[in-house]
């Protein structure tokens, strides 16, 4: 992996809800260690009532990844519910405009390699091949399905 974002208490990792559209989804993301491990975790209850659906723990980033990278790399696990990484660029200046790619979670943690040819843009607006040079912040979300979520990352970075 290459530049590993941090995942310690004093990162800059923010917690957004659909509560700032009107939504009904709640949650919350925190940074917990349990077994010697340090995870980000991604919990709550997403509903897609009130024109919602989502909960998320986004981060911004200090530079793009590297020129050479491939994709993201993330360390995860959870309740076996499926869930997206969300990446948002120079050109995604409006909130709902973000490049997504799903990823599935089971109980153990399993290492997940997401090439940035599988990110799709969230609307017609945005190029349709993400440009990797351009990104700047990435978030770990539950999106789309009533469902309960519980969502950890130990790594994420880029490959």
């Amino acid at each position: 992996m290459t530049d590993p974002i941090r995942l310690t208490p004093d990162t800059s990792w923010s917690y957004v809800s659909d509560q700032v559209m009107g939504g009904l989804s709640q949650g919350g993301a925190r940074i917990e260690t349990a077994e010697g491990t340090t995870y980000l975790r991604l919990t709550g209850r997403v509903s897609t009532a009130n024109r919602g659906g989502f909960i998320q723990a986004r981060i911004a980033l200090d530079s793009p990844p590297p020129e050479n990278a491939q994709g993201v790399l993330i360390r995860t696990r959870g309740n076996g519910e499926g869930y997206f990484i969300h990446l948002r660029t120079a050109g995604t200046v409006l909130p709902w405009q973000y490049y997504q790619a799903p990823f599935a979670t089971t109980p153990d943690w399993v290492e997940v390699r997401i090439p940035f040819t599988a990110f799709t843009p969230s609307g017609a607006l945005l190029r349709d091949q993400l440009r990797p040079a351009s990104i700047r912040s990435l978030g770990i979300v539950a999106y789309g399905r009533d469902h309960t979520a519980d969502v950890a990352v130990a790594e994420v970075g880029f490959y």
